[in-house]
């Protein structure tokens, strides 16, 4: 991987990572404000709490070399399924928060496709030597 390549690996792994790191918090401690979210949801407090321990696995899988391209997939899975709520239940401002919820779902979105397209090569190789191996 080139330099540059590595270097933006890094900022978008760190940058998604954060985001989901920083959201923990309110999901972990109930917060008002993720109680009433996943409680339109009608996934409180199950959903909060699983989505939580989800996005810390993802953190901690974006934030390891050998694991960036499994983290950035779990990133955009979880983050698909948050930009889905925010379109179809929640609407993007939610509680007077002017969207910021919903931006910081699209900017790990992003991130994570990101990841997962500089490292696709080390996805390849997982694949084709794990798990078609095992087949």
């Amino acid at each position: 991987m080139k330099k540059t390549t590595k270097i933006i690996s890094w900022t978008v792994r760190v940058l998604a990572a954060v985001i989901m790191l920083q959201t923990l918090y309110f999901k972990f401690t109930a917060a008002p404000e993720s109680v009433y979210i996943f409680s339109q949801l009608g996934m409180e407090p199950w959903g909060r709490i699983g989505v939580g321990v989800s996005e810390l696995v993802a953190s901690v899988l974006l934030l390891l070399p050998a694991t960036a391209w499994l983290g950035g997939a779990a990133g955009f899975g979880l983050m698909s399924g948050a930009v889905f709520f925010h379109f179809t239940s929640l609407g993007i401002e939610v509680q007077g928060d002017g969207g910021q919820l919903f931006y910081y779902a699209l900017a790990v979105l992003i991130c994570s496709v990101l990841v997962v397209a500089l490292h696709r090569d080390e996805m390849k190789t997982f694949i084709t030597k794990k798990v078609l191996r095992k087949a």
